[in-house]
């Protein structure tokens, strides 16, 4: 029985194969680094935490999906590949840069799309339009950081916009055609869980086709880690977040796909919550609870 709307049951529905997402660092800035907006980042952000080994901005974007794709066809030799812009942000460059850097991609055998990590506020009209026209030739998601619709947080977190920004350029996006990911992240200083169960609907509203959460991760060296260290506030442990999720989804439609409901950081770069579980161990987790509980997606929609 599925209690949610999985990305692995939905992928299987778009291609005839097994695709696998292959991340990249074509070598993009941010505009909350520098200095176009402000410098320093998000408060919690510090990207080295999620780019694989093969993901590194000195090398071509063809050499990081060939030793991408190198590593996961060991296991499954007749695997294709999406192009996973990741690191950073990747639409913050000229229209003739990005369409260059896309187009190298897709020209790497066996890549049969590329998704695109970015911010709302870094997305031209200009852009739009050739990604809604490269949709018909390939498949394209673009996927949005959110992280909180309260903007007292995204003030708290120095995001650089505010959650009005987000839903236009979502909007914008769904109307053309493209696929939409969102990105939130739950328990972000100042919001309790009650804060989160509120902000579900809202979510749930936007026309988004696939949500990315995960748990508030507090990371050596950033500035929300030295908040952290002067003055700790409430991180989640497994349990607490567990019951969190189990609530959370049903607040959600029951046709947006999640993809995900953790993020596990190396343990080096981690200060707070050392779960010590692998994604997967807690996905099972969360099975068992909802399998227990009776808890389904979009109950309350």
């Amino acid at each position: 029985m599925k209690y949610y709307n999985d990305f692995g049951s939905w992928i299987r529905t778009k291609f005839p194969y097994r695709v696998q997402k292959i991340s990249i660092d074509a070598g993009f800035s941010c505009p909350n680094r520098d200095g176009r907006i402000s410098t320093g980042g998000c408060s919690y952000c510090d990207n080295r935490t999620f780019n694989p080994s093969y993901c590194d901005r000195r090398k071509s974007i063809t050499q990081q999906l060939e030793e991408g794709k190198a590593f996961f066809s060991r296991k499954y030799p007749d695997m294709k590949f999406l192009a996973y812009f990741q690191a950073y942000t990747n639409t913050y460059d000229s229209i003739q840069h990005l369409v260059a850097k896309y187009e190298e991609a897709l020209q790497v055998k066996d890549v049969v799309g590329i998704v695109i990590g970015t911010r709302p506020d870094c997305v031209s009209e200009e852009l739009l339009i050739y990604l809604s026209e490269l949709n018909k030739r390939t498949f394209v998601l673009v996927e949005y950081g959110v992280e909180s619709t309260n903007d007292d947080t995204l003030k708290r977190i120095h995001r650089g916009h505010d959650f009005a920004c987000s839903r236009e350029t979502i909007i914008k996006t769904n109307e053309l055609g493209i696929l939409v990911g969102a990105h939130i992240i739950l328990g972000l200083p100042g919001e309790d869980a009650k804060e989160s169960i509120r902000q579900a609907p809202v979510i749930s509203s936007l026309p988004i086709d696939i949500l990315k959460i995960h748990q508030m991760q507090i990371i050596k060296g950033t500035r929300l880690a030295n908040e952290y260290i002067k003055q700790p506030f409430p991180v989640y442990s497994v349990d607490e977040y567990i019951n969190l999720i189990s609530s959370y989804i049903q607040y959600l439609r029951k046709d947006i796909v999640i993809d995900r409901f953790v993020s596990q950081s190396p343990s080096d770069f981690l200060i707070a919550p050392k779960w010590g579980l692998k994604n997967y161990q807690f996905t099972n987790l969360l099975h068992l609870h909802l399998e227990k509980a009776g808890i389904f997606q979009g109950t309350f929609v």
